[in-house]
């Protein structure tokens, strides 16, 4: 339980409904470990016994009454206790998922771009769903079951003393403990199990989620029969892993019935030999029967409680992972800013990889419209990405207006950045919801404007139900086109001083790019504005560019003066020039 100590505090919001479970589970426990012994003992000797007086129809009534009322008070107690704490339960996966959500929202993208898509939604849906078993399930037998055992062997203690002494009573009681050897045995190899099987669960996920994101690929490429090799496989380790945990964990009850069972035949040769009375022998073996069940449920608690432990781990792998991009303590207020970025002595590594920015100095004034340039993985997209602090520098400073980025609130900060990304993602949402993210205070007509500038507008009205038409996952209904120019749209809406374009028209065809590149020129004035270009056409209208190789910059300046005396960025360009002829 130690394991589970960190997580006691998702109890507090619940401790009125627990407490009442508790008190059912007491009610069902006593009922329940206590109550069948008594009829054993007062309640049949009553009716069967020779040397019992004759009753009369009122007397049996009310001897007969004990049996339902026994069960009526054991039925009701469980019954509240299992749904108080089923209602627990719920409560405490809803919060342990937000809980989970948020600390991915807030997470840096650095460490994002390190897991698997899948294995984070199994993380947050399959592994908590597994910790909430767990915790109900826990919270429920941990009351019931030894609350029947303290009432079972309490009873079984006081009778069998009265009758025989002590004798009896060890007799009774020396199996008992032996029960606990194979609940230890088979927790020690079931924890193991259960982490395979949540991390093959984790595998199938992200299975099925890479799979659907490149449907046409698959299809284009016939490789149907591959994946569903490739699913096959992955599948069969999880049925092997999960056959393993259902092994270990379903040997835990015939283990404890054996051992019951043993200590129950001893018992009867005892008290064959002590000359016991039969109805004293009953309720004796009924007592030691009741202890022995709630010992085999306790050892398929302790099973659970492995599992849950399998889960937990997985979880605290995102939800103990610090979050290092946070607001200062001091923030600096700002209400708008003029766009001059400066990049001073900067460096930047991924976490286990090689720089990606080294000692990088640059200063790009306001309104200058930038390009940066390079070969792949020369650092150009990490250079955009640290003015919205997506990353943050390992050494040196990013400022803006000569204010280091990491003293702005991010909120403050990133209102007045915006992105048009390569690839452009919309949410399962509605066209007008989905270009009011960028501005969410933005009326009717400024939405409309927006899209117009973006020259969106006459494709949305030609939708089922224009601005009202809901896109689908990613923009799934949608050509890429057309995903664009709502991501360029955005842009328009948002209005920021600082703008990162990250070849913001590649998916459009030549018609819209034309038409897009003469909005983009209105667009960019007055603006800072960051294009990540991998095609020189679009820098055709920078005012500086910036070339990039190996994590630095090696030139800058017009694109006249780079071909002259740069051979990197000429090599580059020639490059693309004599694809562009073939």
């Amino acid at each position: 339980m130690n394991r589970f100590r960190p997580f006691l505090d998702y109890l507090r919001p619940v401790k009125g409904t627990l407490l009442a479970a508790l008190f059912c589970g007491l009610i069902y426990g006593a009922a329940n470990g206590a109550g069948l012994p008594l009829m054993m003992k007062w309640v049949f000797p009553q009716v069967f016994a020779e040397s019992a007086e004759v009753l009369t129809t009122w007397q049996l009534v009310l001897v007969a009454a004990w049996l339902p009322l026994i069960f009526t008070v054991r039925g009701i107690a469980g019954y509240f206790n299992v749904f108080l704490v089923q209602l627990a339960g719920v409560r405490v996966l809803e919060r342990l998922r937000l809980d989970f959500f948020a600390q991915l929202q807030r997470l840096p993208l650095s460490f994002l771009q390190r897991q698997s898509t899948g294995d984070l939604i199994s993380r947050g849906l399959a592994d908590t769903n597994q910790l909430q078993t767990t915790l109900t399930f826990t919270a429920n037998e941990i009351i019931r079951q030894p609350a029947t055992l303290l009432g079972a062997v309490g009873f079984l203690v006081w009778v069998a003393f009265n009758e025989r002494g002590v004798a009896l009573v060890l007799v009774c009681l020396a199996v008992v403990p032996l029960c606990v050897l194979p609940i230890r045995f088979i927790g020690k190899k079931l924890v193991r199990r259960a982490q395979q099987v949540q991390q093959e669960l984790g595998s199938i996920t992200g299975r099925f989620s890479e799979n659907l994101s490149a449907a046409r690929e698959v299809r284009a490429f016939g490789l149907e029969d591959a994946q569903v090799g490739k699913f096959r496989t992955i599948s069969n380790a999880l049925v092997g892993f999960q056959m393993k945990v259902v092994k270990y964990q379903q040997a835990l009850n015939p283990a404890i019935e054996i051992i019951s069972a043993v200590g129950i035949s001893i018992t009867l040769i005892y008290a064959y030999r002590a000359g016991v009375q039969l109805e004293s022998f009953l309720s004796l073996i009924t007592a030691l029967y009741l202890s022995y069940e709630p010992i085999k449920k306790l050892g398929g608690l302790n099973n659970e409680l492995k599992k849950g432990q399998a889960a937990l781990e997985r979880i605290e792998v995102i939800l103990n992972e610090p979050v290092t991009i946070t607001d200062p303590a001091s923030p600096h207020e700002i209400e708008s800013v003029r766009g001059d970025v400066t990049f001073e002595a900067v460096s930047f590594a991924y976490r286990d990889a090689e720089t990606v920015l080294s000692d990088v100095n640059v200063h790009i004034p306001a309104g200058t419209v930038c390009a940066l340039v390079g070969p792949s993985g020369a650092g150009k997209s990490t250079f955009a990405n640290m003015v919205p602090r997506f990353y943050d520098a390992a050494a040196g400073h990013v400022r803006i207006d000569g204010i280091d980025v990491r003293d702005l609130r991010l909120a403050d900060l990133r209102s007045q950045i915006a992105i048009v990304s390569q690839e452009s993602v919309l949410f399962d949402d509605t066209v007008f919801n989905n270009l009011l993210v960028s501005r969410p205070n933005a009326n009717r007509q400024e939405v409309e404007d927006a899209a117009r500038a973006a020259y969106a507008h006459d494709f949305i009205m030609s939708l089922p139900h224009g601005y009202d038409t809901i896109v689908g996952e990613r923009g799934a209904s949608l050509s890429g086109g057309q995903r664009q120019r709502l991501a360029l749209a955005r842009a328009f809406l948002r209005n920021a001083p600082i703008l990162i374009l990250d070849e913001a028209t590649s998916a459009l065809d030549s018609e819209s790019e034309n038409a897009i590149q003469l909005a983009l020129r209105k667009l960019v004035i007055g603006k800072t504005v960051l294009i990540i270009a991998h095609r020189f056409s679009t820098i055709r209208d920078a005012s500086m560019i910036l070339v990039f190789d190996q994590g630095r910059i090696v030139d800058q300046g017009p694109h006249p003066d780079l071909m002259a005396r740069n051979d990197l960025y000429r090599s580059l360009y020639d490059r693309q020039t004599a694809q562009l002829t073939e």
